[in-house]
């Protein structure tokens, strides 16, 4: 047995011993004040007919900045695509109120795209043809765009910061296969003299040099609030000095745990709230001197890339499309799903807010995208970016499955 898998193989006892071992008795606790009042659990709640009609014919997919129902083609044949590699017998969704196989999804999105040519003609068809689950209680929709970053290939003035693709020590196991309490969680790692350690950190790989020297630098900014931004929107644009675009992928994470540094900014009164943008953090980030740096390396959490030739992918591995996909928790809405919803949005500087009643689909994921957050796809550029960081309010969200996929309609 080598060094590294008995080092693995003591990592993973411990963790088995502490979660089966007797807890020690505990002195009794101080008091506390009275605990807030309890967050309503999601849940889903089935719609009627009428109300469901109503709502069809409410859906203006002018507003997602499509002209007919027909361009959703492209977007739902991706999901398609989708689930039709999963299990089709297996349960997308299990949940006490609504369990779903991928089986009646993948139908679902079927018998869409079999009637998006007579929608345009008659919306009032979505409320006829499918069953409508309301989600309960609304969530918060946020917004996220694929950002255009300036760099250059190789290192030269003004970029001094590198973009790392993913190291070959970076491996990770999955710990439900040793535990089920661990089910869905994962152990992120590297072997240092043959013992399991965690991958190195964000100050440990940006101010310390955990990196340096490997090669691994696939292209270098000009700022570090540049890489950390990429990060945290997950894919994007590089922009070289010859005016070059080069699409730029997510390739992996360190495993740590994600802290908010514009949280970071914001409680510590380094920015007013009315500057949470992108250029407004970059500013008070240079403000701040080297103290910019050292906040964005509170946040340990560290992500990977690679150059592509493909657009951003989302988590099933496809294309997204603006202003129609959704990143979403997949315990809660599953990846495929054809989501309705309506928010009030922004929709560019200096236009007022409006109520978006549209046609969303689950189509990615997200490291804090959990429970009840839906990340709204906004698209590239400026615009995009203006009305990604714009969005943060409450979302009305249902779920539609056909009828002939709950047997007539029967759930």
């Amino acid at each position: 047995m080598t060094r590294t898998l008995r080092g693995l193989l003591l990592v993973l006892t411990a963790l088995t011993i502490f979660a089966c071992a007797p807890k020690a008795p505990v002195p009794p606790p101080k008091p506390a004040p009275p605990p807030p009042p309890p967050v309503a659990e999601e849940g889903f709640r089935r719609i009627g007919p009428a109300e469901a009609m109503a709502l069809a014919e409410h859906i203006d997919i002018r507003e997602q900045r499509l002209d007919s129902w027909r361009e959703l083609t492209g977007p739902l044949s991706l999901s398609l695509s989708y689930l039709e590699s999963r299990p089709q017998d297996a349960l997308a969704l299990d949940r006490p109120e609504l369990r779903l196989t991928w089986a009646q999804l993948t139908l679902s999105v079927r018998r869409l795209l079999d009637i998006l040519p007579l929608l345009d003609a008659d919306p009032a068809l979505l409320g006829r043809e499918f069953v409508w689950y309301t989600l309960d209680p609304d969530p918060l929709m946020t917004g996220y765009y694929a950002p255009m970053i300036d760099a250059s290939p190789v290192r030269a003035p003004g970029y001094e910061y590198p973009l790392y693709g993913r190291p070959s020590d970076l491996q990770s196991v999955d710990l439900g296969l040793f535990h089920p309490r661990w089910e869905g969680q994962q152990l992120v790692y590297r072997v240092e003299n043959g013992r399991v350690v965690p991958y190195f950190d964000r100050r440990q790989i940006e101010m310390q040099g955990a990196l340096a020297g490997r090669g691994l630098e696939i292209a270098w900014t000009r700022h570090p609030w540049d890489v950390y931004h990429l990060q945290v929107q997950g894919s994007g644009y590089l922009r070289f000095p010859d005016g070059r675009i080069q699409p730029v992928l997510y390739a992996g994470k360190n495993g740590h745990a994600f802290v908010s540094s514009e949280r970071l900014l914001l409680s510590r009164g380094h920015i007013e709230p009315g500057a949470m943008h992108r250029e407004g953090i970059r500013e008070a980030l240079r403000r701040m001197g080297p103290g910019g740096h050292d906040i964005l390396a509170e946040n340990p959490s560290y992500v990977f890339f690679t150059l592509s030739d493909s657009p951003p992918l989302g988590s099933m591995g496809r294309p997204v499309t603006a202003y129609v996909s959704l990143a979403t928790d997949p315990k809660l809405l599953p990846l495929g799903s054809i989501v309705p919803f309506s928010a009030e949005l922004p929709t560019g500087p200096g236009e007022p807010r409006r109520v978006v009643q549209g046609i969303g689909l689950a189509q990615d994921t997200g490291g804090v995208i959990k429970g009840g957050r839906i990340d709204y796809y906004c698209g590239a550029g400026e615009e995009s970016e203006y009305i990604a960081f714009r969005i943060k309010n409450p979302v009305r969200v249902h779920i539609l499955v056909h009828r002939d996929a709950l047997g007539g309609g029967q759930p």
